[in-house]
């Protein structure tokens, strides 16, 4: 591998366009398209809303499912959580403090009300349109985030990660946040910096060996500094999402985003799905020393559907 300020290039892999962990930071103009498939492509989202969506980033549908499937979906996070074979897994990351259990990962195959979910035409046909081909769960996860004190996650792009550690090399990933709880303004909602995608902020400092071991619990390696982010919320504002249980958001890979803590009584729980095009398939990762493994960086390309 060699590398200068600018480019990566690997031995029989593709030039890196998109430059990070190194020795400072430094901004790429986005070097792909935000909405991929063709105008006037059918499907579940309208041409405002996909129009809005490559102009901010994100797109909220605020009924996606309903309240008896958010209901099974909320039966099946408890179930989840509470199963002792769960939680021991490695799949299961657990909340520092209070040693509750924060997230779960590769849902989608470990539960049958997740993978339904997950093969959604509402869910996966609005991924296959927003990213003009057939698609491929990059990950999965349920958030729990219970009440009292459950840790925050800081400002992030999803992409850098992704680049970094899992070699995903463009830009043609969305994510999908359902909400299983009601999304108080209060509870540790995401925010995101609308229009945020349209540069990449590569970060500063080497990737340690292992990283998503802590980087799951609290982010630090692919974090921005504190200049950069206060240059992006003074440009592109900051926008929180609240909404009744059963909406979601739908948020491009490189939007910068976070969320609080949750010190109120409520619980902010949602399942969390990341869908990368079949076009698009992971590599070596670009900086970091080792591929993440398979439940948190899927190597299983196989479309949905």
């Amino acid at each position: 591998m060699t590398t200068d300020a600018h480019t990566t290039v690997r031995t029989g892999a593709r030039p890196d366009l998109y430059p990070t962990r190194g020795t400072a930071e430094m901004v790429t103009p986005r070097q792909d398209p935000v909405v991929w498939s063709a105008p006037g492509t059918p499907g579940p989202i309208a041409v405002k809303d996909l129009q809005d969506f490559d102009r901010d980033g994100f797109l909220t549908v605020d009924r996606l499912i309903a309240p008896d499937e958010v209901a099974a979906c909320r039966a099946e996070l408890d179930r989840l959580i509470a199963d002792p074979a769960v939680r021991a897994d490695e799949r299961s990351v657990i909340e520092p403090k209070s040693q509750k259990v924060r997230s779960v990962f590769e849902v989608h195959r470990i539960s049958e009300v997740f993978a339904r979910l997950v093969a959604d035409e509402r869910v996966v046909g609005r991924a296959r349109q927003i990213l003009g081909s057939d698609v491929y769960v990059h990950q999965s996860r349920i958030n729990v985030k219970p009440g009292f004190g459950a840790s925050g996650f800081y400002w992030h792009s999803d992409f850098e990660t992704w680049h970094a550690e899992d070699g995903l090399p463009r830009m043609r990933t969305v994510s999908v946040s359902i909400a299983l709880t009601e999304n108080h303004d209060t509870n540790g909602g995401l925010m995101i910096m609308p229009g945020s995608h349209r540069s990449f902020l590569g970060c500063a400092g080497a990737t340690p060996q292992d990283n998503y071991k802590q980087s799951l619990r609290m982010q630090d390696a692919g974090t921005p500094s504190d200049e950069a982010l206060t240059g992006l919320a003074d440009r592109h504002g900051i926008k929180l999402f609240t909404g009744p249980a059963g909406s979601a958001t739908w948020f491009d890979c490189n939007c910068m985003h976070g969320s609080g803590d949750n010190i109120t009584p409520y619980p902010r729980s949602n399942v969390f799905i990341v869908f990368n095009s079949v076009e698009n398939a992971a590599e070596e990762p670009f900086a970091a020393p080792a591929r993440r493994p398979e439940f948190i960086g899927a190597r299983d390309f196989t479309p949905v559907g």
